[in-house]
This record gives structure tokens, C-alpha cells and sequence, in this order.
């Protein structure tokens, strides 16, 4: 299966959004809710429709950056947020993203919508898009890895072992506000560089 721009901007146009819940997750929301320096310097990879880049606008950050194959979803955002620099919508491929130096970047169904190939790259990318001190935060999925995806499984052993190595895990536990469907599949995170 190639998860290119076609795959995701069919997805949308066909509405096939199996992950969309039509609001930002709570333990997202409760995240947020938590951080006071509203300058910090954000990104959202994947951004899909975007609840969390709204509720973070909405919440007082404005210093917020988006990346997605598909057009689709940044339109959403610009019809949402109209106020948003439009330098800060960014169509493309995450892995040739050059703008660096984030505080912050919030994962949400996008490590799980990438191919399990490009999960080491993933990691290589994020530590070249952090500052120092930078927090890479938000969830993942907790379901035995199959190939029979998007999304794509893993396990708390896998992140381990991925992320470890050039990560300080913070915190790494079962989520205890997902919404029922998601109940015991969600991992809360908190990855420093």
C-alpha cells in the first residue's frame, strides 16, 4: 500500500476518516490545558482536521505550525482559523519538513498512519525538528502491530526501544481519559530531547 498524497487526499474526499473523532482528544485537551507559555513554537504532524491546532488557537497559542500530504485538511484549518499565517500551513511531506527549533510538537494518529518502515525515521526527524530541551508529546496507539493498516499498532516495549535511545522518556503510561472507543489502546507521552 503506498500512503502517498493520492492515498490520503482519496481518504478525505471520500470521507473514510475511521480515526476522526470530530473534536480534540481529552488527554490532548487536558495537555494543553496544562502549558502556560503560550509563545512556545508548536507543530502538529499529520494534522488531519485539525481539532487540536483550533483548540490551541483558540486557547491563546498562535506561534503554531502544520504539515499534511493532503490539501484538504490545511483548507479546513484556514476556513476555521482565518487569522492563521498561511506560512504556517505547510502542504507536504513531513520528512522534508526544513523549519526547525520547536518547544513543542504534539502527536496525534500520525506515527500510526506512517508505513512501520519509516518509524526510525520518524525518530531521526523529530530530534531534527526539536530544539534542545524540546518536547515531542501527545499518543500512541497500544495494539499488537499488524500490517493491516493505517493505523498501525505497537507496544510500550517498541517505544521503549525506539525512542530511548536519543529521547529521555518522561512519561510513557496507559491513558486514563481516552474516549471509550480508544479505552486501554492509547499511551500518554511525554518524550524530551
Amino acid at each position: 500500500m503506498n500512503l502517498n498524497k493520492d492515498y490520503w487526499e482519496e481518504r478525505y474526499a471520500s470521507n473514510n476518516l475511521g480515526w476522526d473523532i470530530g473534536y480534540v482528544s481529552t488527554p490532548l485537551k487536558e495537555y494543553i490545558d496544562q502549558i502556560e507559555n503560550k509563545n512556545l513554537k508548536i507543530l502538529v504532524p499529520g494534522v488531519g482536521n485539525g481539532y487540536e491546532v483550533v483548540y490551541l488557537y483558540n486557547s491563546g497559542f498562535k506561534n503554531i505550525h502544520v504539515i499534511d500530504l493532503a490539501r484538504q485538511p490545511l483548507d479546513k484549518i484556514k476556513a476555521e482559523i482565518p487569522e492563521i499565517p498561511a506560512s504556517q500551513l505547510i502542504s507536504g511531506d513531513f520528512f522534508d519538513l526544513e523549519i526547525q527549533d520547536f518547544d513543542l510538537i504534539l502527536e496525534q494518529t500520525f506515527f500510526c498512519a506512517l508505513n512501520p518502515e519509516l518509524r526510525k525515521n520518524y525518530v531521526q526527524k523529530m530530534l531534527q525538528l526539536l530544539k534542545p530541551g524540546g518536547r515531542l508529546a501527545g499518543l500512541l496507539f497500544d495494539f499488537p502491530l499488524s500490517l493491516n493498516g493505517p493505523p498501525f499498532g505497537g507496544s510500550p516495549k517498541e517505544y521503549e526501544e525506539l525512542f530511548s535511545p536519543t529521547f529521555t522518556i518522561n512519561v510513557l503510561e496507559r491513558a486514563i481519559n481516552s474516549i471509550p472507543p480508544r479505552k486501554d489502546k492509547e499511551l500518554f507521552f511525554i518524550f524530551e530531547k
